[in-house]
């Protein structure tokens, strides 16, 4: 028993079970790697013209572009968000529509990174690095950054900033499959046949004559 003088005290802790990011596609763990950024203070509009032009690259030539990019050898062609941006010679290289492109510095060296930490994740799954590629590049805005810039009279305007959601997930090319040369097998000739055709030649005769 408790007195006045006497309390006792009991701390409850709520440990919170661990929770696995989601992502917007579901893939198999085995031969996939991932890596994701929220809240990035990156432009939106310039990241997601860099993950729409790199998606489906191979990894070694995705880090070449953006290599390329930082050193202003590359133009990051912009086939969305078009309004405002300039005409580059360099557009022709990547055939963006009307040549036009930026060198989004900032927001390429923040894309790069993810990337290198996802092929990092692949290795330590035991992928091999030459036969990955970005088979999802994503990008989503996120709540922008409120602040505020003082304008003329006494007024005061909105500073917003636009960051960005990142994620990507890395494949592991499969190997090719040998062509079929002894001309068994339903096609294998290189012939076009209908499903009645297919359906026939999977049929298998029971009984007598």
């Amino acid at each position: 028993p408790t007195t006045s003088k006497q309390h006792c005290f009991c701390l409850l802790f709520l440990v919170k079970p661990s929770v696995m990011t989601r992502y917007s596609v579901e893939t198999e763990s085995s031969s996939t790697s991932k890596s994701r950024g929220s809240h990035l203070r990156v432009h939106f509009k310039h990241t997601r013209e860099i993950t729409h032009h790199i998606k489906g690259m191979n990894v070694a030539k995705a880090i070449k572009f953006m290599d390329d990019v930082l050193a202003f050898k590359a133009v990051v062609p912009f086939v969305k968000y078009t309004g405002g941006i300039g005409r580059k010679a360099q557009g022709k290289q990547h055939k963006s529509p009307g040549n036009i492109g930026r060198w989004p510095v900032k927001a390429t060296a923040v894309v790069k990174d993810l990337l290198i930490n996802a092929i990092a994740n692949a290795e330590t799954k035991g992928l091999e690095s030459e036969t990955l590629y970005i088979s999802h590049a994503q990008c989503n805005r996120a709540p922008p950054g409120r602040r505020r810039t003082y304008r003329a009279h006494g007024r005061i305007g909105k500073y917003a900033s636009q960051p960005a959601h990142i994620e990507m997930i890395l494949t592991s090319k499969s190997e090719g499959v040998e062509k079929n040369d002894d001309g068994e097998g339903e096609g294998a000739t290189g012939k076009k046949i209908t499903k009645r055709q297919a359906a026939k030649g999977r049929f298998v005769k029971v009984g007598g004559a």
